[in-house]
C-alpha cells in the first residue's frame, strides 16, 4: 500500500506538467494569432484604410453580416470602396479606397517576396549539410532544360 501512495504524487507531478505545457501551448498559439492578426491590421491602416469600430448595437449587427476577413467592394458611381471586416481582433471595419486597396496589394506582395528570399537564402545556408550521404552527385552535369546559362 505504500507503493501506491508513494507513486501517486509522481503521477499526479506528471499530469500538472502535462497540463502545465498544455497551457503554454495554447497561449502561445494565441500570441502567434494575435501577432498575425496585428501585422494584418497594420499593413491596412499603413496602406490608407480607415478604421470604423462596430461600437453601437446596430453597427455590430451589420459587422456580423459580413463574411469576415475578406476584402468585399462597393460601387458608387465611378468610386470604387473596399471593405475589410474584423469581428474578432478589433470588432472593426476597415474602409478604403482603390488606392489603398492597391497599395495593401503591393506591400503584401513585397512582403511576399523577402519572405521567399529569406527562405531560399536560408535553404542554402547550411555548412553542416552533406550531400555525399545521399549518394553520388548525379545532377554535376545538369544544366536545365535549355542548357547553360538560363538561370540553373
Amino acid at each position: 500500500m505504500s507503493k501506491v501512495n508513494s507513486r501517486r504524487p509522481e503521477i499526479y507531478s506528471i499530469s500538472v506538467s502535462a497540463g502545465g505545457l498544455l497551457l503554454m501551448a495554447a497561449a502561445l498559439s494565441s500570441c502567434v494569432t494575435e501577432s498575425g492578426t496585428q501585422s494584418k491590421e497594420n499593413d491596412l491602416a499603413a496602406a490608407g484604410f480607415v478604421v470604423r469600430p462596430a461600437n453601437t448595437p446596430a453597427r455590430q449587427a451589420m459587422l456580423n453580416r459580413l463574411p469576415p476577413n475578406k476584402f468585399l467592394t462597393r460601387t458608387k458611381g465611378d468610386n470604387v470602396s473596399y471593405v475589410y471586416a474584423d469581428p474578432v481582433s478589433c470588432k472593426c471595419i476597415y474602409v478604403g479606397s482603390q488606392t489603398a486597396y492597391n497599395a495593401y496589394r503591393q506591400a503584401r506582395q513585397q512582403e511576399r517576396i523577402a519572405n521567399k528570399q529569406l527562405w531560399a537564402a536560408q535553404t542554402y545556408a547550411d555548412a553542416r549539410w552533406n550531400w555525399g550521404l545521399w549518394g553520388p552527385n548525379q545532377f554535376s552535369n545538369f544544366d536545365g532544360p535549355w542548357g547553360p546559362g538560363y538561370g540553373w
